[in-house]
């Protein structure tokens, strides 16, 4: 870190770890000691989000519009507590090339490095339960083994999700996350550092309304340098499409865990699927608990994007 930045950062009121996270899925200490460089990248979610979606961007950035990028390999998941947190800091300590990374963490749970780069991507929770739905409904045996057997679980199984879409949003919005962990604190969370110098919040909507203006700002950001030349490439490797077409290369073990495979994993990349079939009684009470956990502010945000 240059010597104005050093300068610059000592200022700031840096988040601290105040806690452990633990479940299922999660295993928070894999952060502890994490020998962070100085130009790491860590995309941030909730889940669900445009997690796999802005891993390509950054990946497409870095290896300038390549075609056999592979983040699934490159950018591991972290808090994942599988692997074992030797296997993933060996792999990512011998990557030479510049590192992202993605979490699923709470800000109060991570190791926040201001040497880092932090993306965060929100998006309308309700959207999020759509798909949390077909990435749950459609796992596997592999999946279930991989999260409930294996050693260092703390906490219950996770369990096969009920048939009903809605009755799954509707234990999901009651429960706080479940099956999967907490929503609210992950959300007010980050948005509470957004304005830390290495904090840019990105909202799925607003990729979606205009993905080559948010692969700029990203860029820009991350202080990338775009080259006009392999921009149109850069743009096309993150559509829909060809991220479906090479779903191999985003779903974590090419989509073993998921039936149908890494196609599922990618599955429709749209929003409001929950309209018809979410009551209005259902839907006021999402909005209202959203105003209520998050603030006016942030639950409008959250709804619709928008960088103002």
């Amino acid at each position: 870190m240059p010597p104005e930045a050093q300068a610059r950062a000592a200022d700031v009121a840096w988040p601290e770890k105040r806690r452990e996270f633990h479940n299922h899925h999660f295993d928070s200490t894999m952060w502890n000691g994490f020998p962070f460089r100085d130009d790491d990248i860590v995309v941030a979610t909730y889940a669900k989000s445009g997690t796999t979606w802005t891993q390509q961007i950054v990946g497409q950035l870095v290896f300038d519009g390549a075609e056999d990028v592979n983040v699934a390999e490159l950018s591991p998941w972290l808090d994942l507590r599988v692997p074992p947190r030797e296997v993933k800091v060996a792999a990512l300590e011998a990557q030479t090339h510049r590192r992202f990374l993605k979490t699923h963490l709470p800000v109060d749970a991570l190791v926040f490095s201001p040497r880092a780069r932090y993306l965060y991507i929100g998006r309308d929770g309700r959207d999020v339960v759509w798909s949390m739905y077909n990435h749950h409904a459609n796992a596997n045996d592999a999946w279930y083994m991989a999260l409930n057997d294996t050693p260092g679980r703390v906490g219950p199984p996770i369990e096969k999700p009920p048939a009903s879409t809605r009755q799954y949003f509707l234990d999901w919005l009651e429960r706080d996350g479940h099956p999967f962990w907490p929503f609210w604190e992950n959300v007010r969370s980050w948005w509470a550092v957004r304005d830390l110098p290495n904090v840019l919040m990105v909202h799925f909507d607003d990729l979606k309304r205009d993905m080559p203006g948010e692969i700029r700002r990203i860029a820009a950001f991350l202080d990338i340098p775009v080259d006009e030349d392999r921009f149109p490439a850069i743009v096309e490797h993150c559509g829909f499409d060809y991220m479906k077409r090479h779903a191999a290369m985003s779903a974590p073990l090419g989509g073993a865990f998921w039936d149908g495979g890494a196609a599922t994993f990618i599955n429709k990349g749209t929003n409001g699927r929950w309209r018809d079939v979410l009551t209005q009684d259902d839907v006021a009470r999402y909005e209202a608990r959203a105003v209520a956990e998050l603030g006016e502010d942030c639950a409008r945000w959250l709804a619709a994007g928008g960088r103002g």
